[in-house]
């Protein structure tokens, strides 16, 4: 059976893949194709269908709007927050991939992209595609970073990670260790009260909490220009909330005084049933939460050989240094809500400009037969006006790998937007430390 192919293939449908699609279709590219996108989960949602139970809109993350999500009049600044927040995701894109017809296809699991000389190759759970361009969107949902302690293995109690994390009832009655100094192990040591018998909490390094319970502009663009400078350069990412601090938010700061957060240097090693501290004192515990954050979701990209020596794949301009055909979007300083948009933008019109001239030309409508009539020619058309029998509106004329936007297309983003995505970005990377 012949390889499917494509000119470019989307993989994952969260916030950048959605935004990438988007924008392609805005670029005259046509869903399911032109351009595939395929998603790895059964729903719609990214990795928000994957949260918790209890996490709500606005309590630690916040979701940006989908580009033009106001056709639809849907906005996650107006939803119910009294629902589950991967509930209303799930809703909210599923309905946003409906409207604009962006053909999502899923469950679809990217394995590996392997380069086939002009052509790349994907494999996939659904079969081999034979690409162009590829624009990796896969976030960091699917990869969970657990630090490696001694006595990890010999351990026996449950454990855990924020990705497979349920609910506060699976922790009933038990005495469990939370690890990890972002806003995630704090919000897990809130919801183990008074359900877990006793909570411990371990960070790297202090939590540095800011009394005045809100991000400054000027470290958060500290922080995700250290993400930009590590993609420059091929290393691994930093964490971004080491660089921050931790905003105390009015319920924070009651947690602190009640004794709940109450963070105690790493532990040395892990025993069968019990963590062991620093000082030799040592602590029965049944279970461990880790709340140690994520990697780059990248291992399908292996064959490819991207990687730098020093942990990362350079990405200085959207798109792999290595192979520019492997474009990235929520990638380092992109992996927001706002950022994701942005990217998906930028990414868009880059991957238009490197195959837009090599998209396949689809055939012209047959315009109607004019009528036999005397009297002098109709004027001549101008432009790519379309019949006026078919009903259409006028299409706005392009050509092919031209950046020149059709009307009514987005503008480049402003001064004042580029300010707010710095401190929207931290809501992506806050979660873990």
């Amino acid at each position: 059976m012949p390889d499917e192919s494509a000119s470019v293939v989307v993989i994952g449908a969260g916030q950048a893949g959605l935004s990438v699609a988007y924008y392609l279709q805005r670029l005259g590219m046509r869903a399911g194709s032109d351009f595939l996108v395929l998603d790895r989960g059964p729903l719609a949602g990214g990795a928000w269908q994957n949260r918790w139970e209890s996490l709500r809109l606005g309590s630690a993350h916040r979701v940006h709007d989908l580009p033009n999500m106001k056709a639809l009049d849907l906005s996650f600044d107006s939803a119910d927050r009294s629902r589950p927040a991967r509930d209303v995701v799930v809703e909210y894109y599923a309905r946003y991939e409906e409207f604009f017809d962006l053909r999502v296809r899923r469950p679809s699991q990217v394995t590996a992209v392997f380069d086939r000389g002009a052509d790349l190759v994907l494999r996939s759970t659904t079969g081999d595609i034979v690409a162009q361009a590829v624009v990796n969107a896969t976030g960091t949902w699917g990869a969970p970073f657990v630090p490696y302690y001694p006595g990890l293995q010999q351990f026996r109690g449950q454990q855990v990670h924020t990705a497979t994390y349920s609910a506060a009832e699976d922790f009933r009655g038990q005495r469990v260790l939370v690890v990890g100094g972002g806003t995630s192990a704090i919000g897990f040591l809130l919801e183990l009260e008074g359900v877990a018998q006793k909570t411990f909490w371990a960070t790297r390094r202090p939590v540095d909490y800011m009394d005045h319970g809100t991000l400054s502009l000027e470290d958060a663009v500290t922080a995700v220009a250290a993400q930009d400078a590590a993609a420059r350069s091929g290393r691994a990412l930093p964490s971004i909330v080491s660089g921050t601090g931790v905003p105390k938010t009015r319920r924070i700061a009651a947690g602190i005084a009640r004794g709940v957060l109450d963070a105690r240097p790493m532990f040395s090693r892990l025993e069968e049933d019990a963590v062991v501290w620093p000082d030799g004192s040592r602590e029965p515990i049944d279970a461990i939460v880790w709340a140690t954050g994520f990697r780059p979701d990248v291992r399908h990209l292996s064959p490819l050989h991207l990687h730098e020596k020093e942990g990362g794949i350079v990405v200085a301009t959207g798109a792999a240094e290595r192979d520019p055909r492997i474009f990235f979007a929520g990638y380092g300083p992109t992996a927001s809500t706002v950022g994701a948009n942005r990217a998906g933008r930028v990414v868009a019109r880059q991957v238009f400009a490197a195959i837009g001239n090599r998209l396949p030309q689809p055939a012209p409508e047959p315009l109607p037969e004019p009528a036999l009539q005397p009297g002098p020619q109709s004027a001549p058309r101008q432009g790519r006006q379309a019949p006026a029998e078919s009903g259409l509106p006028p299409q706005p004329a392009r050509a092919r790998g031209s950046f020149r936007p059709a009307t009514g297309e987005v503008p480049v983003s402003n001064r004042r937007e580029e300010e707010k995505d710095a401190v929207s970005i931290l809501a992506r990377f806050f979660a873990d430390d």
